[in-house]
């Protein structure tokens, strides 16, 4: 769609900037909050686009990669990383992926009450018995680091007709949550001292997996390897074993085991550059935002907060209705770039909680009312684009961190996957 087309609503348009035909991308998304509910004015600030074909595409090149054998555990966690969990959820477990994993409780139970019936492992520790009959009554599976914890787990499922399913997590490095590998052994067979527990898997999580460097990957894998040879003495089946996250799918087929659980490569960035050239991996969502207004300013005039850009030349301005309080950053004032049409146009000021600024002055086809791109791909050029990554390396932080910023505010789009 060209970034000129605008449909019709609050904001008062140019009839020359109005699209000719209804925007395809009007339909309110009704997988998120009720603020992407209001029927047509979704798109009169700012959005977020998420594109499930994409998601579905970065699902089943991801199990290409692993193999028919190796089962996908997606990582849906902090609402899919901004992405929307329910609506990612549905779309990952369709185009192939077996399972899920969240970081809470609460995230667990948001699934169950949007009806997805798939397994679902709570990453996160649990030690409160409350929270853990909770999750016995949503059919959550749970994570278990300590022997402490085993009586309450036991005693959570007892009232319960089926075992709880339960997921040793060892540390081998990580040094977060886990039973150390040197104890795994004394853990599982505690568990199956316990007919209410069932031991539904043992994993664990690399620390470094995405540094060039392998050689503690290649530790925690050798001491992961070393702990379940221990737990095979006990002359047990063992369950399913799982260590590898985005980063390490991608790097050694060693680390694969029996799931694998990807969160970044999902939603379609490379958890490291070293690691970029792996896989296709198609980005999911996009940032947009409408212009409210454009003015000119003359020189020695200051814009924003603090006077961080002064005009050197007559500057045309525009202001954006999209700001800090809906996930760029602050610290990205006067770095960041945005895209309208095949034209990318610098960001001036200090970025405010509502809103940003531009030096259009270049750019003279701009309209109010016109959207401008933050992250996503020129609609004229493919190689025209702005990446959560981009983003990340400008700050000194990761993608991970800018993608969950976005899941506040702003309303979420949502393209259907394609039959």
């Amino acid at each position: 769609m060209p970034s000129e087309n605008t449909p019709q609503g609050i904001l008062a348009v140019p009839a020359e900037n109005r699209a000719s035909k209804p925007d395809p991308m009007r339909k309110p998304n009704v997988n998120s909050s009720p603020t992407d509910r209001l029927l047509g004015l979704e798109r009169e600030r700012a959005w977020v686009t998420i594109d499930l074909n994409a998601l579905a595409h970065n699902v089943q090149v991801l199990q290409r990669w692993v193999g028919p054998r190796v089962e996908i555990m997606a990582v849906v966690k902090a609402d899919a990383y901004g992405h929307g969990a329910i609506a990612a959820a549905n779309t990952v477990l369709s185009a192939g992926a077996t399972r899920l994993a969240v970081a809470t409780l609460e995230e667990g139970i948001e699934l169950r009450q949007a009806n997805i019936d798939a397994p679902i492992l709570v990453l996160g520790l649990l030690q409160n018995l409350v929270q853990m009959q909770i999750a016995v009554d949503h059919n959550l599976e749970l994570t278990l680091c300590t022997l402490e914890q085993v009586e309450r787990l036991a005693g959570a499922a007892r009232a319960s007709d089926r075992p709880l399913k339960v997921h040793i997590n060892i540390d081998t490095g990580m040094s977060r949550l886990g039973v150390s590998w040197q104890d795994a052994r004394s853990l599982v067979q505690q568990v199956y001292a316990h007919p209410s527990l069932e031991l539904a898997s043992i994993y664990s999580h690399f620390a470094t997996a995405d540094e060039p460097d392998p050689l503690w990957a290649n530790r925690q894998h050798r001491r992961f390897d070393q702990a379940i040879a221990q737990i095979e003495s006990l002359g047990r089946p063992l369950p399913p074993l799982h260590m590898a996250n985005s980063a390490a799918i991608l790097s050694n087929r060693n680390f694969h085991y029996d799931w694998v659980r990807p969160g970044l490569a999902l939603y379609g960035l490379c958890p490291a550059e070293f690691l970029g050239d792996r896989l296709d991996l198609k980005p999911v969502l996009s940032v947009h935002a409408r212009v409210a207004q454009i003015r000119t300013i003359n020189p020695g005039e200051g814009v924003s907060y603090g006077h961080r850009f002064v005009a050197q030349r007559p500057t045309q301005v525009a202001t954006v209705s999209i700001g800090y309080a809906d996930g760029v950053p602050r610290r990205l004032s006067g770095q960041l770039s945005v895209m309208f049409n095949d034209q990318l146009i610098p960001q001036i000021g200090a970025i405010t909680m509502d809103q940003l600024l531009l030096d259009v002055t270049e750019a003279p086809r701009l309209k109010p009312g016109n959207m401008v791109t933050l992250l996503g791909t020129s609609q004229y050029s493919r190689k025209l684009a702005i990446s959560a990554q981009d983003w990340a390396d400008q700050l000194g932080t990761i993608s991970w961190e800018i993608l969950s910023g976005f899941r506040n505010r702003l309303p979420r789009i949502t393209f259907p996957m394609t039959p």
